[in-house]
């Protein structure tokens, strides 16, 4: 760690619930969760009752640490909210206390303390969850990318003990010096975080069987994989993607029809570099540039696809500052506006 005269490099985002009246604290929350889940309270409580909740998140440049605690609801990422965002990264959670109830197609996991689950936020999902208190990591799918075993990670899966234990203790350690650390600090600490997530699910992977749904989130990460590291070629085809994985057309299609097609996609993660690239103080390459490296062919269309997915121009995310949420807001789905959280989901990634 560096010396004293360095100075801290993260600001937490806070949101919380607890200052607004009872009646309008549920939908304040379902409002700012909303980008990445829709919720609903247990059919026996009213809205009226009050919902204090309250969420702490950092961002390490290549992850997200959110602490947060909510009473009982029901959560669902939902297949069209999913198409609507395309935000594909891991999601990984270790309960502080309470429980949760996590069904993917039909296959239930249960999280409780001392316990980690890892699911995928490009796949639909549905839960409930006692009163509970959760520290959660989000990860980019392309930092677990250079792992050959990252493929083979199953999607909604718990795993438990000694490196799990090791892995929530780092964790809590990580999360009382967050506001100490400096720039320096961050690409080691979300190096060693995914370092012991894989340590930690390698086993599991090793003891799982094979299934057809596994075997389709396998195709499905090893094409997420070569798209990736093929985004700055201007050859990037259904054809060539389909004779370098020796998979058919049909089978391409498949994979990709909830995500609006495979040039969709491909169109997406590009965009998605390219912001990277642009809200990177430190690169100040030309946009145009940026814009050639992340495979667009012309700097119009680069522009014009850009500002319709960011609702704003990429001379605009190159001087993007985000602010940071207050502690208590109402609902911003009314205005329209962007939530600093939704935008820190939508452009998180790992940049080696």
């Amino acid at each position: 760690m560096e010396g004293p005269s360095s100075p801290p490099a993260l600001q937490p985002m806070f949101f919380s619930t607890t200052d607004l009246e009872p009646t309008e604290q549920f939908v304040a929350w379902r409002a700012y969760v909303a980008p990445l889940v829709d919720i609903r309270l247990p059919d026996n409580v009213s809205p009226e009752a009050g919902f204090v909740a309250n969420q702490k998140a950092w961002n390490l440049g290549g992850m997200l640490v959110v602490d947060q605690s909510t009473p009982a609801h029901s959560y669902m990422r939902s297949q069209a909210k999913v198409k609507a965002n395309l935000i594909d990264h891991w999601h990984v959670s270790m309960l502080h206390s309470g429980r949760t109830w996590t069904e993917v197609d039909g296959m239930v996991s249960e999280g409780q303390p001392g316990k980690m689950q890892l699911r995928s936020l490009g796949h639909p999902f549905r839960g409930r969850s006692t009163d509970a208190r959760t520290l959660s990591l989000i990860l980019p799918r392309t930092l677990l990318f250079d792992v050959p075993s990252s493929a083979e990670i199953k999607n909604n899966i718990v795993v438990s003990g000694a490196l799990t234990e090791l892995l929530v203790e780092y964790l809590n350690i990580v999360e009382m010096n967050l506001p100490r650390f400096v720039a320096a600090d961050l690409p080691h600490v979300v190096q060693t975080v995914r370092d012991m997530i894989l340590a930690c699910v390698s086993s599991s992977v090793a003891q799982s069987a094979g299934s057809e749904q596994h075997s389709m989130l396998v195709l499905t990460e090893r094409i997420r994989r070569f798209v990736e590291g093929h985004l700055a070629s201007d050859d990037l085809t259904v054809e060539r993607i389909c004779r370098e994985l020796g998979i058919s057309r049909t089978r391409l299609y498949q994979v990709f029809e909830q995500d609006g097609g495979v040039h969709h996609y491909i169109q997406r993660r590009r965009l998605l570099s390219a912001h990277a690239a642009l809200s990177d103080p430190s690169n100040r390459t030309q946009i145009v540039d940026i814009a050639f490296a992340v495979g667009f062919s012309s700097a119009a269309h680069f522009s014009r696809a850009f500002s319709k997915e960011f609702g704003y121009s990429p001379r605009e995310a190159r001087n993007l500052t985000l602010p940071r949420y207050p502690k208590h807001a109402a609902s911003s789905s009314s205005t329209g506006e962007t939530h600093p959280f939704d935008e820190w989901l939508r452009t998180l990634s790992h940049t080696r």
